[in-house]
């Protein structure tokens, strides 16, 4: 069976298991078997959530027979006090969160597909959010791009200090956080999924120019002064950066070599 189709073919499974038990109302399929299924490929997973009537949480949140009887679990791993991460002996793997009818509006996604419901739910097709999902898109390059400045420079003074680790995540790490959450002013956006909860994913359809450079401001461990100087030069074309602080970054990156 193509890949594809098994994932929607055992989610579907799962809402019939989810018929039989009391307290069940809802099975939610989000990302890619929720409301963006044209994505969906064989690197996909199983995310959704299940919705249940008041007091019925802990029930599905610590018997899991409403998947064993689906098909075998090879690993269960309760990641959360909500839900679970789990990977069929088919290889299937999945990730779920349980909630309570009232619990809805506070919840933070990106909107699902309904793939099964009880009669109370029946007449609708998809659940839209009424939880505030976080603002990772910003609107203004000034407060981004300046962090991103500063994370070149604090790096570096850790990797001259000898702490290589901090200085990647300050260099590779925060800095690219701050240039993708603008990334959108600073280029043409192909309009490709967007995910509220991570300006990376699906970054190199989205952002086909800077996905041809960023490897260059990403070169490891070992190479956090070159990753520093790419990261300086992109900053310097596409903002008004300071010149003295540009010029203490280089100052460092060559005490580096």
């Amino acid at each position: 069976m193509d890949p594809r189709a098994h994932l929607l073919q055992r989610l579907d499974e799962i809402g019939k298991s989810l018929e039989t038990k009391d307290g069940a109302l809802l099975l939610l399929g989000l990302g890619s078997v929720g409301v963006e299924t044209e994505r969906l490929d064989e690197y996909s997973d199983l995310d959704f959530y299940v919705i249940v009537g008041k007091g019925f949480k802990s029930r599905f949140i610590e018997r899991l027979d409403w998947l064993e009887e689906v098909y075998p679990l090879a690993y269960q791993f309760r990641n959360a006090d909500v839900g679970h991460k789990i990977l069929f002996e088919d290889a299937v793997y999945g990730e779920f969160a349980v909630f309570e009818e009232d619990e809805m509006a506070n919840i933070a996604y990106a909107g699902g597909r309904v793939v099964w419901s009880n009669s109370s739910y029946r007449s609708m097709e998809r659940v839209n959010p009424d939880g505030q999902t976080p603002v990772l898109r910003k609107a203004a390059l000034d407060h981004p791009l300046n962090e991103a400045l500063t994370n070149l420079y604090v790096g570096l003074g850790r990797y001259l200090r000898g702490e290589k680790l901090s200085a990647v995540r300050f260099v590779q790490g925060y800095a690219v956080d701050s240039i993708l959450s603008v990334l959108h002013l600073l280029e043409s956006e192909v309009d490709y999924f967007p995910d509220p909860f991570g300006n990376e994913r699906r970054m190199e359809i989205r952002f086909p120019r800077f996905a041809q450079i960023i490897g260059s401001m990403i070169q490891g461990y070992d190479r956090v002064p070159e990753s520093a100087i790419c990261l300086l030069n992109y900053l310097e074309e596409v903002y008004p950066v300071n010149s003295r602080l540009c010029g203490e970054i280089r100052r460092l990156a060559a005490r580096c070599g």
